[in-house]
Parts: structure tokens; C-alpha cells; sequence
């Protein structure tokens, strides 16, 4: 039996199109519902995290994750993933050659549980389809999902998701956060982020909505001055 999003505290942005922001990270992951296939966007933080989604996302559409789309290599949107057996699994470029034990010590450096790291980092799930360019995915009933390697910016290996529709929906990852200052690691490329969110932008378009990878739904506005915040925080001439 399927539920609202609102029944699972989710948010609705668009018809078939729905978002949550996890506990902890504040993490957001997003769910795309075709005929007979279902795309979830990132996968969380650990397995039982990921778990929940997937449960979440047969409650909520009667069906399992058909594809799982990951934004980029950070484990509070990985590490998730082998909860999502029989999934596709897509990732832009170059986003599987991370090393599992880099991204576990940099879970336990941020607080997660020593155990469920090392859980999740011997269990972690590469993603079989490597995005370079654009990627189209027919998720059946017309429903079509544009995957788009935009990076690098946050992190060497950036993939962003439109869903056109209306209003048009891109999911950014961390190209875009709203609850606080975008995070640069020292995975991050700051002379590229900029233009990284040119593209977003180029994908979406005035009208669209922007998921950030943290906090809430933004629009273009807010992504523009975000890349002009970037440029000017790093030294990048626009």
C-alpha cells in the first residue's frame, strides 16, 4: 500500500518528484517515479540509512529502486548504496576510483559510528554506469531524467540530475548548499566550482528549482549569487 510523501515526511517538488533531508548531515536524497522504474538520488549515510530510503521509496511508490544516481563521492551520499541491490547505479566519471577507506575515515572523522563506517566501506557499491558527458534515463510513461557531469567544483567528480516537468527540477549535490556555507574539502576544485554552476544553470533555466545537496529548495537566484560568492571567496574571475 503506497503513502503521501507527506505521510513519510517527505517533500513533494513536483509531480512524481520528491526529496528528504536526513538527521544528522542534513543530507538530502530525492526520488524519481516513472512507470515500472524508480530512481532514487544518493543513497545516504550508512546501510541502515540507506535502508530506510529504500523502504521509504517502496512505501511510497509500491515498487523497488530500479537506478541510483550518486552526486558525487562523499559518504554521507554513498555510503548507502549496497542497500539498493539490484539497482542501476550511475556516477559521473571517475567517481570510482575513490578509495572506500578514504571515505571511511573521513565518515568517522565526522561523527559516524566506527561500525557502520567500516560496514558501509567494505560493502561499498561502484557505480556500473560512469557519466562523462550527459546521460538519458527513460524511466517509462514519458518520464525522461537528464544525468549531467558538471563538475568538477564541489568535488573532482560532480553530477547533477534534471528532471524536467513543471516546474523543471535539478538535483545539484554539493554544488549547492542552503544551510550553510558550500563545503571545500581537499577534494574540492575551487577554480571550477563557478563554472560548474554556469552549467546547472544552463540545465535548469530561470524557472527551475534547485535541490541542494543540504537545506532547502532554492531557485536560480539563489544559485547564481552562490556562484558569484564562490568566485569572489576563491579568486575566480568571472
Amino acid at each position: 500500500m503506497t503513502v503521501t510523501w507527506e505521510e513519510l515526511g517527505w517533500e513533494r517538488v513536483a509531480a512524481g518528484v520528491g526529496r528528504v533531508r536526513l538527521p544528522g548531515w542534513d543530507c538530502t536524497a530525492g526520488l524519481v517515479v516513472g512507470a515500472g522504474a524508480v530512481l532514487m538520488i544518493d543513497a545516504g549515510s550508512s546501510l541502515a540509512e540507506g535502508a530506510r530510503l529504500r523502504r521509504w521509496a517502496e512505501q511510497l511508490t509500491g515498487s523497488r529502486v530500479t537506478h541510483l544516481a550518486l552526486t558525487h563521492p562523499h559518504f554521507d551520499h554513498v555510503f548507502g548504496a549496497a542497500a539498493f541491490a539490484g539497482a542501476e547505479v550511475f556516477g559521473a566519471v571517475g567517481v570510482d576510483t575513490v578509495p572506500a577507506e578514504e571515505l571511511r575515515e573521513d565518515a568517522v572523522r565526522n561523527g559516524l559510528d566506527e561500525t557502520a563506517a567500516t560496514e558501509a566501506a567494505d560493502t561499498l557499491v561502484r557505480p556500473r554506469h560512469l557519466v562523462c558527458g550527459e546521460w538519458t534515463l527513460d524511466l517509462g510513461g514519458g518520464r525522461q531524467v537528464l544525468l549531467a557531469n558538471v563538475g568538477p567544483g564541489h568535488t573532482a567528480h560532480d553530477l547533477a540530475v534534471l528532471v524536467p516537468g513543471s516546474p523543471e527540477t535539478v538535483f545539484c549535490g554539493d554544488l549547492v548548499e542552503e544551510s550553510g556555507e558550500p563545503q571545500a574539502g581537499p577534494d574540492a576544485m575551487p577554480s571550477h566550482w563557478p563554472a560548474a554552476l554556469d552549467r546547472l544553470l544552463e540545465l535548469g533555466g530561470e524557472d527551475a528549482l534547485y535541490v541542494p545537496g543540504h537545506g532547502a529548495v532554492v531557485d536560480a537566484a539563489f544559485v547564481r549569487a552562490q556562484r558569484d560568492a564562490l568566485a569572489a571567496r576563491f579568486g575566480v574571475s568571472r
